[in-house]
């Protein structure tokens, strides 16, 4: 064996001893001095003292964590780890020494293990790693350099192409604090790290929602990499007391299943931007021979404030408008606004006020004009503190395109923002938006399906795809990507109403009225089923559909009025309704020219002079 110093000390349960012995053999074998076989020892204060020396001695504890461990209340195993975690406390922060290895599916929060264990970074030596690739990182460990020889890849997982080495996803950060009013700061560093590291030039990095698709799921780090088809995964944990955090970080290179990195942080909250741009420089370093462009780190961490409490309320506020409903982005408002009155120049403080007033006015739940209006200057306010936040100019580009009706300003605004963030989904699929409602359908779809390349787990990506090919005629294909969309997010608003639309015009209204009554958003619902009922030939359950969405979403649907009267040929009606929706700048009007539930109306005189004071002719 060679020599590190000192060995690696096993600490298992009795009904553990198959699956230690396969760790011990891994370790083994690339050269690691393992304490292992209590049986070789003989029972009684000998035995003792022995177990004792060695784990005073021993330079890494591995304390193997599973089901056996959890059921057992009492166990040598047990004592072997006290002893373990109170030499642990006379060590340096920076000094590894524990390393938790679960080999099954026991999870952190609930182990009945020292609060020590998880305070670390686990290893799964049959989940998410190899035995091998956990003695690969236990070498590293011990010698502070990389192995000499590269652990196995795992069985059935398939190699990144090469031009794919440039490639990461950011894993949600595992919560470890008690509270679980924290999960908003695990969630939002690993969105922080991933907005970060992707304006990084020439850095390929999957977007939040298909890496947080994953987020308490149990699956191993090969399979969630060949589903988002990366090269490497950034993972690690938060624990949160206070105003103290300490985070742990690792790189994972998926083709050998092996640790390119992996650090523990304990920090202030003060320090938590400095935290980030060491992870991300470390990224950066270890891929850096894949890396071509000159963007630096220090170059992409823009829109950043030095107010620990305001960085706080915007974690927390976007943790909030992700959910989408009505209380959720009312919630997230009033964190945003808390933000930006802390700290007046945090430009993503403002990025999230304009997306939160954006919502509320184009799900109806503020007046339209005062949400946009707001949320436009909310935008501009964000680009007058950071002019080069990729993030703000898309912010401002939405209001444009759906409430000014300004494409030549909103294509303006995406362009930019693309230029700033090449992977950014957000900002591709933004202008893709905007050429499909021009009409440039191919360059739209070209688009829409790089952001779905980019972000196969979105499901707004694959809904937007639904939609547009409903639009274009490609039934097919827009069945299939609301499905997908659907099969990822079954509770979504909208793709429940598309899929309605597309079985109609596919001759199924049936089947249409089965997937409108699914729809979960109410105004919606009411106009899929009286398209399908339209279809079906039920003009009475139609007509009953119909007045109960102007009854109850007159004042924010008028363009989804207008569309379903359109359907039933009433030409007069649909024309009325589409003057309302203009008159109070309903977001609907941008797809007008474009929108095939018009058909009727488009050989009517009236049709042209609408469609021009749209600027959309």
């Amino acid at each position: 064996m060679a020599d590190y110093g000192k060995a690696v000390f096993l600490s298992y349960a009795s009904d553990d001893a198959e699956a230690a012995s396969r760790i011990r053999d891994a370790l083994q074998a690339a050269g690691v001095e393992v304490w292992f076989d209590k049986n070789e020892l003989r029972g009684g204060d000998a035995w003792d003292a022995s177990i004792r020396r060695q784990i005073k001695d021993c330079a890494l504890f591995v304390p193997i964590i599973s089901a056996n461990t959890n059921a057992r209340a009492e166990g040598y195993f047990r004592l072997e780890w006290k002893l373990a975690v109170d030499r642990s406390h006379l060590m340096a922060d920076d000094q590894a020494f524990l390393l938790p290895a679960a080999i099954d599916d026991t999870q952190e929060a609930t182990a009945r293990v020292p609060d020590r264990f998880r305070e670390l970074q686990w290893s799964r030596p049959f989940g998410a790693e190899t035995p091998a690739a956990f003695a690969d990182r236990a070498l590293r460990l011990l010698t502070g350099r990389p192995a000499a020889q590269p652990a196995a890849p795992t069985r059935g997982a398939a190699a990144p192409a090469a031009h794919e080495a440039a490639s990461i996803a950011v894993l949600p950060f595992v919560n470890m604090s008690r509270d679980e009013e924290n999960e908003y700061f695990a969630d939002g560093l690993s969105e922080e790290l991933l907005n970060l590291l992707a304006k990084i030039g020439g850095l390929r990095v999957a977007s939040r929602t298909s890496a947080f698709f994953f987020k308490g799921k149990d699956i191993d780090i090969p399979s969630v990499a060949k589903k988002l088809n990366v090269a490497t995964i950034l993972e690690g944990s938060v624990r949160k007391s206070g105003k103290r955090v300490r985070i742990t970080a690792q790189l994972i290179d998926v083709t050998t299943d092996s640790h390119l990195w992996s650090d523990t942080y304990d920090r202030e909250l003060d320090d938590i931007f400095a935290v980030q741009d060491d992870i991300a420089q470390a990224v950066v370093t270890e891929l850096r021979g894949a890396l071509l462009a000159k963007t630096g780190v220090k170059a992409a961490a823009t829109g950043r404030t030095e107010n620990a409490m305001a960085h706080q309320l915007v974690l927390q506020g976007r943790f909030y408008l992700e959910r989408m409903t009505q209380a959720d982005v009312a919630r997230a408002m009033q964190l945003f606004q808390q933000a930006t009155a802390a700290d007046p120049h945090y430009a993503m403080a403002w990025v999230g006020l304009s997306r939160a007033y954006w919502s509320e006015a184009g799900y109806g739940w503020r007046p339209v004009r005062e949400g946009f209006e707001k949320a436009r200057e909310a935008a501009r306010r964000a680009i007058e503190v950071a002019p080069d936040l990729a993030e703000a100019h898309v912010a401002l580009g939405n209001v444009l395109m759906s409430y000014d009706w300004d494409w030549k300003g909103a294509m303006a605004e995406f362009e930019r923002a693309i230029a700033l963030a090449p992977a950014s989904v957000e900002a591709i699929r933004s202008y893709s938006g905007t050429l499909g409602l021009l009409g440039r359908q191919d360059e739209a779809l070209e688009l829409l399906r790089k952001a779905v390349a980019l972000d196969p787990l979105n499901w707004t990506s694959h809904r937007l795809m639904g939609l547009r090919c409903a639009i274009y005629g490609r039934l097919e294909e827009g069945e299939k990507a609301l499905r997908t969309a659907l099969d990822l997010n079954p509770t979504q608003g909208l793709a429940n109403t598309f899929m309605a639309t597309i079985r109609i015009f596919q001759g199924e209204p049936a089947d249409a009225l089965q997937w409108a009554n699914r729809e979960v958003l109410p105004d919606f619902k009411l106009l899929g089923v009286a398209l399908a009922e339209h279809a079906l030939g039920h003009r009475e359950a139609s007509d009953r559909a119909l007045e109960a969405l102007i009854a109850g979403h007159g004042a924010s649907a008028a363009y989804q009025i207008a569309e379903a009267c359109a359907a039933r040929g009433e030409v007069d009606r649909s024309f009325e309704w589409l003057e309302r929706a203009y008159v109070q700048r309903d977001p609907g009007l941008a797809h007008t020219n474009t929108d095939p539930h018009f058909k009727a109306l488009r050989g009517d005189p009236r049709w042209r002079p609408f469609v021009e004071k749209m600027r959309l002719a």
